[in-house]
């Protein structure tokens, strides 16, 4: 392409005014575009403030529902459950994930009743269930097994789907587990429930306070690694996209989010599909620590960083962010 030379070509020229960049700007960001996490607890009238994340909280199913609410008036089009599941609870074999009446699925059943319009995406994993703070069954070794637990993910996701789920979202990087769960969906006749498949999710250091949130922190024997992506690999992230899409995946997603950006455009680019990224726990944590230090203004922030989403490719974004976001995209 022949470009005119300076001074017929000044680039400054449709920069000069608001109207104008308006005009030209190229990546545009919509409270449509956000996913918002909440963490949900039981109890009634409960919101329990979360140190690590602040300005988030857990919230009691009543409490959530108004969260749900606040969503809707905001123009965010779907939120993402997370629970924070009683230690009694909690065991070996993750028995909870697939009861039919817990917490996550009192949640999904009071989403919908009171704001069936927003939609309701649901965390398909066994952490927030295990007394070892793993994604799936663990062996004698500590070893977690991949058949095993993609049978209970299936499960989860079935009993999630009956609840009212409208995405369910695997997030544990077992292999073949999105082609068991479309199996099983479609079987239970739950044909439009959708798959987001946490497609690139990497062993992160960004992670901690969501493991406060969901009430897991301490309870990690060793470490992801032997399930999560090594955060060193690109290539082997578009090998996972393209198993997940060929199972059956409606949806992908990376995460985390900024330090991925460059994976975020490559699953674009490669794909075509519709590629979601999540904004973690830590990410989150490290724009609201800059704020209260004095070193950063959160408005801008927060704008900057969604747009840059945004701009590398992404549908959508999760972040804890949303509804902070929305407003002041309405304003």
């Amino acid at each position: 392409m022949s470009l005119a030379a300076f001074p017929a070509l000044r680039l400054r020229r449709t920069r000069a005014a608001a109207w104008s960049r308006a005009l030209v700007a190229e990546t545009v960001l919509t409270p449509a575009d956000l996913i918002w996490p909440l963490f949900v607890s039981d109890g009634q009238g409960v919101e329990e403030p979360i140190a690590t994340l602040p300005g988030v909280s857990r919230w009691s199913v009543d409490r959530f529902v108004d969260r749900v609410r606040e969503a809707r008036d905001l123009g965010i089009p779907c939120v993402a459950l997370f629970p924070n599941t009683p230690p009694a609870l909690r065991s070996e074999d993750a028995r909870e994930a697939v009861n039919p009446d817990n917490l996550m699925c009192r949640a999904i059943r009071a989403a919908k009743e009171a704001v069936p319009e927003v939609g309701v995406l649901t965390d398909v994993a066994l952490d927030p269930y295990t007394s070892h703070g793993h994604d799936g069954i663990v062996d004698a070794a500590g070893y977690v097994l991949n058949d095993v637990t993609s049978a209970m993910l299936v499960e989860q996701a079935r009993v999630q789907a009956a609840a009212g789920s409208d995405i369910v979202a695997p997030s544990d990087m077992m292999d073949g587990r999105v082609a068991a769960i479309r199996t099983a969906l479609e079987a239970d006749g739950h044909h439009n429930v959708q798959i987001m498949a946490y497609a690139a999710k990497y062993a992160s250091a960004f992670y901690g306070p969501f493991r406060d949130a969901v009430g897991s922190r301490g309870l990690l024997k060793g470490d992801k690694r032997g399930y999560q992506m090594d955060y060193a690999n690109a290539e082997e992230a578009l090998r996972e996209v393209a198993l997940d899409l060929a199972e059956g995946a409606d949806t992908v997603m990376v995460k985390p989010g900024l330090p991925y950006l460059d994976i975020v455009r490559r699953v674009k680019e490669r794909f075509e599909v519709p590629v979601f990224a999540y904004q973690v726990s830590g990410e989150y944590a490290m724009i609201e620590a800059a704020v209260a230090a004095g070193m950063g203004e959160r408005d801008p922030l927060v704008l900057e960083t969604l747009t840059a989403f945004k701009r590398a490719g992404c549908s959508g974004v999760l972040t804890y962010h949303a509804a902070h976001a929305a407003r002041l995209l309405g304003a």
